[in-house]
């Protein structure tokens, strides 16, 4: 048996999920709640002036988050299956399969990414994947199940080594004598593909395409 990390946006989702937040928000948010997202953008594009692309990703992400206070953990599974219904035509169906084998093998399978954990959670249900664990990014809730409109650390890079490994250590597992997959596609996903035994890449763009040539990475 094995552990098998299967990344999301751009993995086992052919999309960007905060891209498909963003185009829902715009039919359905109102006044204040663009008020809100909009604050947000401003100071992501400072911050991206400064620090580069990726800290304006991550800027506008924590922005948008915003707009989530006051919405119940309810509220946002609701919003969340909605969504995820609404775009089933992106959802790689042959690496679902793939998983559906791994887990007829007896491996375990962990779905390991930076979306949010509700938006990871419906996609789950959605295709039909049973009996596995999600990691994602935590929004932060208060005692009555309400959100604060802030979330945890965003899960990209080192930071997925370091919730495979807690993870590991959570299921009581050795990350010496088990086997490792992980299927992912960005380049920020290498400190994990570098980890694990088997790394596979899914749907690379170019860059990541030559890094896969670079490492021997097979491609998915």
């Amino acid at each position: 048996m094995a552990v098998v990390t299967v990344d999301f946006d751009g993995t086992l989702y052919q999309g960007n999920s905060f891209k498909v937040m963003f185009q829902v928000a715009k039919k359905e948010y109102g006044v204040n709640e663009w008020a809100v997202v909009s604050a947000g953008l401003v100071k992501s594009v400072f911050v991206g002036i400064f620090k580069g692309k990726e800290a304006f990703k991550h800027q506008f992400f924590h922005g948008f988050v915003k707009s989530f206070k006051g919405k119940t953990q309810e509220d946002l599974a609701s919003f969340f299956d909605e969504l995820a219904r609404g775009d089933l035509e992106k959802v790689n169906r042959e690496l679902v399969d793939k998983v559906k084998r791994h887990q007829e093998d007896g491996d375990d399978i962990v779905i390991l990414s930076g979306a949010l954990m509700p938006f990871l959670n419906a996609f789950v249900r959605e295709v039909g994947l049973e009996n596995v664990a999600t990691i994602g990014t935590q929004l932060v809730f208060d005692d009555e199940g309400v959100c604060v409109g802030k979330m945890g650390r965003i899960v990209n890079g080192d930071e997925k080594v370091n919730q495979l490994r807690a993870w590991l250590e959570r299921n009581e597992k050795d990350e010496e004598s088990e086997t490792l997959y992980a299927y992912a596609d960005s380049e920020s996903d290498a400190p994990l593909l570098d980890l694990v035994d088997y790394p596979i890449v899914v749907n690379p763009d170019e860059n990541m395409a030559k890094l896969a040539t670079q490492k021997s990475w097979p491609v998915f």
